[in-house]
């Protein structure tokens, strides 16, 4: 039987003391970047779930996931407020300008002893509009509400299945806020690597 050459077992062994130092490093600054968070959150953050953190980090895949559901958020963020502000526009300069234009005209053309029933009418009509205006932007609201809800699990999900310590699809509010620190842990930790490898290029 064949025996493996020393450089095979050495190279090994390099990457290895390698992946250990980088891991060192990631979770010293892991540490010190806990810090700057809320005490409540520090709390939840331990030594255990941190390490797994860094090692979740090591080859630089979850930088990417995490950048690319970023722009993902972004852009729907951006996408929904358009879609809001568009709504609002059409009712400001539609809806509402349209009537306002319709009801002028109406009472130019009308009889003066008949103009107190017809701004009644007019009344109740822009009323009824705008509660069916609040009603659509109601809507779209809940509408919004849900997709970032929505994007908010697709994240949790991703994350879950990158092998990322801590993140789960829940709903609640503490765990919610863990995850977003973490988040931004990572975040802050990406910057922090592109700077340095900057630095050394």
């Amino acid at each position: 039987m064949e025996r493996f050459g020393g450089g095979g077992y050495e190279a090994a062994a390099a990457e290895l003391s390698r992946q250990q130092e980088r891991h060192y490093r990631l979770l010293s600054e892991l540490q010190a970047l806990v810090k700057a968070l809320p005490s409540s959150c520090q709390q939840r953050l331990s030594y255990t779930t941190l390490s797994d953190l860094a090692l979740a980090l090591l080859d630089g895949t979850v930088f990417e996931i995490v950048q690319g559901l970023l722009e993902i958020q972004h852009l729907t963020e951006k996408n929904l407020y358009s879609q809001r502000l568009k709504l609002h526009s059409e009712h400001r300069a539609g809806l509402k300008q349209e009537l306002f234009h319709r009801h002028k005209e109406a009472q130019q053309c009308c009889r003066p002893h008949n103009l107190p029933i017809l701004r009644a009418a007019q009344q109740r009509e822009m009323e009824a509009v705008e509660q069916r205006i609040r009603e659509e932007q109601r809507m779209m609201d809940e509408k919004i509400v849900l997709e970032l809800d929505q994007k908010v699990i697709d994240q949790q999900s991703t994350l879950e299945k990158a092998g990322v310590s801590g993140f789960y699809i829940t709903t609640n509010p503490q765990e919610l806020t863990l995850q977003m620190n973490l988040l931004e842990l990572i975040r802050k930790l990406q910057q922090k690597e592109s700077e340095s490898e900057k630095a050394f290029s």
